[in-house]
């Protein structure tokens, strides 16, 4: 009968789950942990590449407006920006001292062109052959002059 009363302390039930509840303190905590997290990760390299002059601006009260990328937009063209292409060939144009055969017909990828219409602007860019402009680039990079 002895070994009987030993037997039964043996016996445990399986598959009993314990459940380990987080205060809601701590839940709140480390929410409030992830978010600054989240927020330096973002707020970091964008400082540092303000600092090293790459990455876009697109505040139109700066001088210059796009991406300082000189490798690849390495054209630049000064001059009256106005709207219209020639031939579907761009959507803006740079009016330039000497007539329309000297037109810069400009599209671009990175910048909002339709900011700086009727203002004397460079702009740098990146050619391309046209069927009927002359010269057609995709502008990187706006710089407002007075």
């Amino acid at each position: 009968m002895k070994n009987l009363e030993n037997n039964e302390n043996l016996i445990h039930q399986i598959g009993t789950q314990v459940e380990v509840k987080m205060p809601a303190v701590s839940f709140f905590v480390f929410i409030a942990l992830a978010v600054v997290l989240g927020v330096l990760i973002g707020i970091i390299p964008s400082k540092l590449s303000k600092k090293s002059g790459t990455g876009k601006t697109s505040s139109t009260s700066s001088k210059s407006v796009g991406v300082v990328d000189k490798k690849t937009f390495k054209d630049s063209v000064t001059g009256i920006l106005r709207e219209g292409g020639i031939d579907g060939e761009g959507n803006y144009h740079i009016e330039r001292p000497g007539g329309e055969s000297q037109n810069a017909y400009l599209t671009s990828s990175v910048v909002d062109l339709s900011e700086f219409v009727g203002k004397k602007v460079t702009v740098w860019g990146q050619t391309f052959s046209g069927q009927k402009a002359g010269w057609l680039m995709d502008v990187g990079l706006v710089e407002v002059l007075k």
